[in-house]
């Protein structure tokens, strides 16, 4: 199944009662297993999770720790980016140079990189000790 593919369909099963806003991602790892998550809302606004997150957390489960590829897309008027937390969750399993597609459900796509997306990332090396 294309990342695309797996993103829309996913986005189907986002729970979004409170800003009907479904969002749908679908990421590629090194072994070629696609994961995906959907937005879920909760009452207690803002304590939902993002589509990426839940997309990295299926990842994880399975004990993969390398994203080759990302595929994010919502009904939107323009593709939509992911959250900050999103981006700094991505860059810590994708290199800098991995592809990043924005979508609408109209087809309209954006491509980028974890590295455009988040810029100057914080990771590990900014926590040893000199």
């Amino acid at each position: 199944m294309s990342l695309k593919d797996a993103a829309r369909a996913v986005r189907e099963n986002a729970y979004a009662p409170y800003s009907n806003f479904k969002v749908g991602a679908a990421l590629r790892t090194v072994s070629g297993t696609v994961f995906s998550g959907c937005n879920v809302e909760n009452v207690a606004y803002p304590e939902g999770t993002c589509a990426e997150a839940g997309a990295i957390a299926a990842m994880a489960a399975a004990g993969e720790r390398q994203i080759t590829e990302v595929y994010v897309v919502a009904d939107s008027p323009n593709p939509v980016p992911p959250c900050g937390g999103c981006r700094q969750k991505l860059a810590e399993f994708a290199a800098g140079d991995v592809p990043v597609t924005l979508a609408t459900m109209a087809g309209d796509e954006f491509h980028t990189t974890v590295a455009q997306l988040l810029p100057g990332a914080f990771d590990a090396g900014h926590m040893e000790n000199t």
